[in-house]
Formats: structure tokens, C-alpha cells, sequence
């Protein structure tokens, strides 16, 4: 399981990046809010410990952020703020959890597992439409019963079409989302991934189920649903 920690204290981003290490866990770090932008927030991760007083964006506004973007990957605060004023804010921000520093490494590996496991049972077995199957748990895709092998990209993509199935996906969604930027030089970039994508779900003979919504963006729906 991938966890990306948000600390800009190196030393304890050190210490806890080994301690999850130790217990198995995949950790990516990042300093600032600002340092996540090219990491993949949409789907990359199974849980964000995003601690409050960061340098620039503080935690509680990127997390924020984050509900607003749709990204409902658990997070668990962390912060030296212990009044209960300040924990009804950072839980009413859309933090799943929150620990108080000082903490002991214990309670936090506690509170990683009990998040992970609580996101497992609320996450869907599987997303689909028509024939075309994304399992989350497993990252396997299949259509008509055939796996799919897509890139990590692609694999990005394809979840958010799925999981917003019969909407229409706008490319700056696209590019805020997957690339974690604006959309100026994706243009081009984001046609091509669509592309080699709909090449793999929608080869010849079979319905095809992605669609480009001109002016607009894309949209993923089974062949006999009403267009956007």
C-alpha cells in the first residue's frame, strides 16, 4: 500500500517514512503542498498524512482542496494544535482522522491501519459499465472478459472516466487531476493518452463506449445511453 506523507519537518519525515517502511508500507514524501503537484493524488495513493503547518499552503487548506477536486483518498492530519476548536476544523476541512504531535509511533501505525481498512470496505468491489470491468483493489481491467494492459496513465484515466460513468470529464479536469497541473501543453498530450486508451477499450467490433463530447471533454458510457 502506497502512503504519501506531507511534512516538512525532514528529520520526523525521515523517521516515519523508515518506521512505515519497516511495517511494509510503500511512503512517498513531499515538503510543501506545492511539492505534490506531479504526484498522481487521484488514484496514486491509499492514504495522505498531510501534517497542518506547512510553508506556503498550510495542510488544512490543501486538504480542502483536495474535497473540492473530488480526491477521497483518506487523510490523516497531523499537528502540534490540540484545542478542540481546531480539531472540529480540520475534520470539518475533510480530514478522516487527526493526531495530536507528540504522538507515539504506535498510535499513528493504529490509526494508518484502522483508515486503510475503513477505506477498503467503503471502496466498490468494482467499477463497470457495460462489459468493461476496473477492479480498484487489484488495478485489473477487463473488457468482454479480455484483460486490458494499460499504462499508469491510462489506468488513471480510465478510473475517473469510471467513476464519473454518463458525465462529461472536461480536459482541465483532466489535466488538474491525472497531471496534477493546468492544462497549457497538455493539449496535445491528453489526446494522445485518450487515444492510445480508446484504442485498447474500444477496439474494432465491439461498441465502442468512450466518447469526446466536442468543446467539452469526454465521457464514458455504454453504447446505448443518451449522449451528454
Amino acid at each position: 500500500m502506497r502512503i504519501l506523507l506531507v511534512e516538512d519537518d525532514r528529520k520526523a519525515a525521515g523517521l516515519l517514512t523508515r518506521g512505515l517502511g519497516e511495517e511494509g508500507f510503500r511512503v512517498d514524501t513531499a515538503h510543501s503542498a506545492e511539492d505534490t503537484e506531479q504526484k498522481n493524488l487521484h488514484t496514486g495513493y491509499g492514504l495522505i498524512i498531510l501534517d497542518w503547518n506547512l510553508p506556503g499552503k498550510d495542510g488544512l487548506t490543501f486538504c480542502e482542496e483536495l474535497r473540492k477536486r473530488e480526491i477521497r483518498t483518506p487523510v490523516l492530519m497531523l499537528t502540534a494544535r490540540d484545542a478542540l476548536t481546531d480539531r472540529v476544523r480540520g475534520l470539518d476541512t475533510g480530514a478522516d482522522d487527526y493526531l495530536t504531535k507528540p504522538f507515539a509511533f504506535e498510535e499513528l501505525l493504529a490509526r494508518v491501519r484502522a483508515l486503510l481498512r475503513r477505506a477498503e470496505q467503503a471502496r466498490p468491489a468494482m467499477l463497470s459499465v457495460a462489459d468493461l470491468v476496473l477492479d480498484p483493489r487489484s488495478r485489473r481491467v477487463t473488457r468482454s472478459g479480455r484483460p486490458l494492459s494499460l499504462t499508469p496513465k491510462e489506468y488513471a484515466i480510465l478510473e475517473l472516466l469510471l467513476r464519473r460513468a454518463g458525465e462529461v470529464v472536461s480536459r482541465t479536469q483532466l489535466a488538474e487531476e491525472i497531471w496534477r497541473t493546468g492544462l497549457i501543453a497538455l493539449d496535445n498530450l491528453i489526446d494522445v493518452h485518450i487515444s492510445n486508451l480508446r484504442r485498447k477499450v474500444d477496439p474494432p467490433g465491439v461498441p465502442p463506449l468512450i466518447r469526446t463530447v466536442r468543446g467539452c471533454g469526454f465521457s464514458l458510457a455504454a453504447a446505448d445511453s443518451e449522449s451528454p
